[in-house]
């Protein structure tokens, strides 16, 4: 028995070293990039801090430095930090990066369908259709800043009952910016006090938070392990299955009164496709894409937009001196008597630099999402096999000191110039870059400006708190940063 048991013992350390030598081999194509060496099955479990992985993998970049190879389990993932790496893969190779790694925390529910998760022809069909679909249905035209316009007063509106009250601003601003991706989806908005809508927006919001908690991200490095063990890193899945119920609904009423000829939405547009392709053996147009292409549009268009606002907000309750001259701005440019238009942003360099220090600082999506290598790419003297995952690091390009000075001070003086013109600053990727590039930037970058200078047209925002106990520091970072839950009041700043 003893000799059997030493046996064993011998066979699996044996077995460990192969698999550790196995990992780090590349049948003769090239050097992998340096990284810790990983433990069978754990990978780089124990150099990978659980609460905050970005910071850990940024601590690693200073000891392998700024392209390294980490194993989350099983998973080979190669990490590129800082702008100039980040630029030099996703622009300059931009067809070699440009496949889709998986988060199964958060894409098992989407089985790779969906403009987001899929790859190859799929992605590409999808892609196309929704830019297209995007801009005849207003984007970047004057129709989709009419809807922005008028949800912006919503908001006011809003704003208004509270009667200087502090409140928790989350739910609002989720709804209000929601709203803005539904006149596009399903043609329509919905009252602010529609129990479905609530009930789908606090859905929304708890599955950007669930993403970003330590159970979630274990559930990344394990999926196979913790897909069959019950606690809350299934409470995303949860909330996913029900908006996916919410969205197969609002299509199914779509289908009855559908006309092709005329559509009058994404979802009309989407249904009209299919029709036309039912017979392509090669068509992506299917109902699993339908309904989580419109997943997609709703979270993106919705969680990304709301919590970069519930962080600018919160940075002007820190620094009120910044408000200050935000109202000066808009009094100058826009007045009282008028609500703001896209036309006005040109005119205002500081409301700009101020929007693109937000995002900067803010850096809601740190690990971007996970790329992946279309085929064996040689980049910066490695060798990187094909469908290898790729993570850019974009909180390394938003807080990279070559580029910026003192980056973890806000400071929206580094997006003007000398003379308080607006400037371009390269190391700016907050929609990431290349060929994932988000294909709402253009929606997104109009819903920020409208509805922060139209707030801020008509309240001066508060805080309960005096400003220098204000902290801005994420309340958890993980694939998203999550701001602080915080209370603002508002004052009418006209009659």
């Amino acid at each position: 028995m003893e000799l059997l048991s030493g046996s064993l013992l011998v066979l699996f350390c044996f077995c460990c070293v192969l698999l550790t030598w196995t990992w780090k081999r590349q049948d003769g194509k090239g050097p992998l990039p340096p990284g810790p060496t990983p433990l069978p099955i754990l990978g780089n479990f124990f150099q990978l801090g659980q609460s905050n992985m970005v910071k850990s993998l940024e601590k690693l970049s200073k000891v392998y430095g700024p392209v390294f190879t980490v194993y989350l389990g099983l998973q080979r993932v190669v990490v590129l930090c800082s702008y100039t790496v980040v630029k030099e893969a996703l622009v300059a190779q931009a067809e070699e990066f440009s496949g889709r790694g998986q988060l199964p925390s958060f894409s098992k529910d989407f089985n790779e369908h969906g403009v987001v998760f899929a790859n190859g022809d799929r992605w590409r069909q999808l892609r196309r259709f929704s830019l297209s679909t995007l801009r005849n249905f207003g984007m970047g035209k004057r129709s989709i800043e009419e809807r922005i316009q008028e949800e912006a007063q919503c908001l006011v509106e809003e704003f208004r009952k509270t009667q200087g009250v502090p409140f928790v601003p989350i739910s609002i601003l989720s709804r209000a910016v929601s709203n803005v991706i539904c006149s596009i989806v399903f043609g329509d908005r919905f009252a602010y006090n529609d129990e479905k809508f609530l009930t789908l927006n606090k859905l929304i919001t708890e599955r950007f938070r669930v993403a970003s908690t330590s159970s979630c991200q274990l559930y990344n490095i394990f999926p196979e392990i913790l897909e069959k063990i019950p606690g809350p890193h299934h409470a995303g899945s949860k909330c996913c299955q029900e908006i996916i119920s919410f969205i197969e609904e609002r299509i199914k009423m779509q289908q009855a009164s559908l006309d092709a000829s005329a559509p009058q939405n994404f979802i009309d547009c989407f249904l009209a496709k299919m029709e036309q392709e039912k017979h392509n053996p090669s068509s992506e147009y299917c109902m699993e894409n339908l309904v989580m292409t419109t997943f997609n549009l709703f979270f993106a268009g919705t969680e990304t937009i709301s919590t970069t606002l519930r962080f600018g907000f919160l940075i002007l309750l820190k620094y009120p001196q910044i408000q200050e001259k935000l109202h000066e701005e808009i009094d100058r440019v826009i007045g009282q008597d008028r609500s703001p238009g896209i036309e006005d942003r040109n005119k205002m360099p500081y409301t700009e630099a101020v929007l693109h220090e937000i995002q900067r600082f803010s850096d809601i999506l740190p690990m971007s999402l996970p790329h992946a290598v279309t085929q064996d790419t040689h980049f910066r003297g490695y060798v990187i096999p094909k469908g290898t995952y790729i993570y850019p690091l974009l909180s390394t390009v938003h807080y990279d000191s070559e580029q910026h000075s003192n980056p973890d001070e806000f400071d929206p003086r580094r997006f003007l110039d000398s003379h308080g013109c607006f400037k371009k600053v390269d190391a700016f990727m907050p929609f990431s870059a290349g060929k994932r590039i988000c294909l709402g930037e253009g929606l997104a970058r109009a819903e920020l400006f409208l509805f922060f200078t139209t707030i801020l047209q008509t309240f001066t925002l508060t805080s309960p708190m005096p400003p220098g106990e204000i902290s801005i520091a994420p309340a958890a970072v993980g694939i998203g940063r999550v701001p602080p839950q915080y209370q603002l009041s508002v004052a009418l700043r006209r009659s």
